[in-house]
């Protein structure tokens, strides 16, 4: 559990900050005495200040000096400018700084704030509905105690894995990107319903529900999804028809790529 004492800075508490300040509350990890969310907008502090109870601030030198850890939730470009201060080093000096920006490696990280724990986080936009998934890369010297802590952070939004740095531009691809490809494997089997003649709202609904169906069968029973594919295709069914289909245009090839050339990308991220 996360200590009754910690205080949490947000820094850059845009939508993905908002989540995290909000699944902390929810679950109770986290009391709004023990938040303290930054922004450059005086609106959004204010009214993140008026939904969570937490405290605001413009001033990210206020939340530094106040916290124990910080989680930096601005974008990529953003982060040096942010941290990169000698006055910024003395602040976040043997404190745990997590940073969720893609690309943004624990070697950069490092180098900005030499004396502090640093841990790379890559969480996605499901953790909007407390369903995400985020995996945490512990950088050099980052006690267990401390990792225990990030991922506690994060299990208030879903679940969470630790995984080496070095895997961190795969995990970009499939967590980050993971649910626009999703999405629009979904997109296309709601137009085939309506092809098929259902209305377009039932045909979402009922595959939404059959997307979530399926992935919590992998999660629950832990079994490969080969073998549960094969649950569902009987002889000279039409399930097998479909699947050859799927075949025909070459489908987990396609994906399969996809996955890699999001990954290529990701590793430029955050990048000079």
């Amino acid at each position: 559990m996360l200590d009754s004492n910690l205080t949490l800075a947000v820094i850059g508490c845009g939508t993905m900050g908002e989540a995290i300040v909000r699944g902390l509350l929810a679950s109770g990890k986290l009391k709004p005495s023990q938040i303290v969310a930054t922004d450059r907008r005086t609106e959004v502090v204010r009214a993140i200040a008026s939904a969570h109870g937490v405290r605001t601030t413009t001033n990210n030198g206020e939340a530094f000096r106040e916290a124990g850890v910080i989680v930096l939730c601005v974008k990529p470009h953003e982060v040096a400018a942010v941290v990169d201060h000698d006055d910024v080093r003395k602040m976040l000096s043997s404190k745990l700084v997590i940073s969720i920006a893609a690309g943004v490696r624990l070697a950069q990280l490092a180098s900005w704030l030499p004396n502090s724990a640093v841990i790379r986080a890559m969480p996605n936009t499901p953790c909007l509905i407390g369903e995400g998934m985020t995996v945490i890369a512990r950088g050099g010297g980052v006690t267990d105690t401390q990792a225990n802590a990030a991922k506690e952070i994060f299990c208030a939004v879903g679940r969470c894995l630790e995984l080496d740095d070095k895997l961190m531009d795969a995990v970009t691809s499939v967590n980050g990107s993971g649910p626009a490809f999703a999405y629009v494997f979904l997109e296309a089997i709601c137009d085939g319903a309506v092809r098929m003649g259902l209305r377009r709202d039932a045909a979402m609904e009922i595959a939404a529900q059959m997307f979530q169906g399926a992935a919590r069968m992998v999660l629950q029973t832990g079994q490969h999804p080969a073998a549960l594919k094969d649950m569902v295709t009987t002889p000279a069914g039409c399930t097998i028809a479909g699947l050859l289909t799927m075949e025909d245009g070459r489908i987990r090839s396609v994906i399969a790529r996809a996955v890699e050339e999001a990954a290529v990308v990701a590793g430029k991220l955050g990048q000079s």
